[in-house]
């Protein structure tokens, strides 16, 4: 039952930030190329882990994270406004790192196999 809810709140946050992300923030540091991978709110409802994926440099990546991180009572706001709940959790920014791991797994499993296609070569 309680798993269900904060579920369904973490996707409500995750739709809420979104927006907020494309349309409402208008801080120049924050990249056009920023999405929500995952929100995560814990059980008590205090927090939101907001995982976010920008696509550009290092650079970006943490220009991102502040702004974002700055403007995190403005965020707590709106989702309090929108939300209706008895405490509105507050938004903890983390940059998701699982696009470029994988991406690096991949390029690890095609050098590998490429390896392997040369060495067949060689013994044949």
């Amino acid at each position: 039952m309680g798993y269900q809810r904060t579920n369904r709140i973490s996707e409500e946050i995750k739709k809420i930030v979104s927006k907020m992300i494309m349309n409402e923030l208008k801080d120049p540091r924050i990249s056009t190329l920023t999405s929500i991978v995952e929100v995560d709110v814990t059980r008590d409802l205090r927090y939101a882990n907001i995982f976010i994926s920008v696509y550009g440099s290092q650079e970006e990546k943490e220009n991102t994270l502040t702004a974002l991180k700055n403007a995190s009572g403005f965020i707590r706001k709106e989702i309090g406004k929108k939300l209706k709940l008895r405490y509105t959790p507050e938004p903890i920014f983390n940059i998701d790192t699982s696009i470029e791991k994988g991406i690096y797994m991949s390029n690890l499993i095609d050098k590998l196999n490429k390896k392997d296609s040369l060495d067949e070569k060689e013994d044949h």
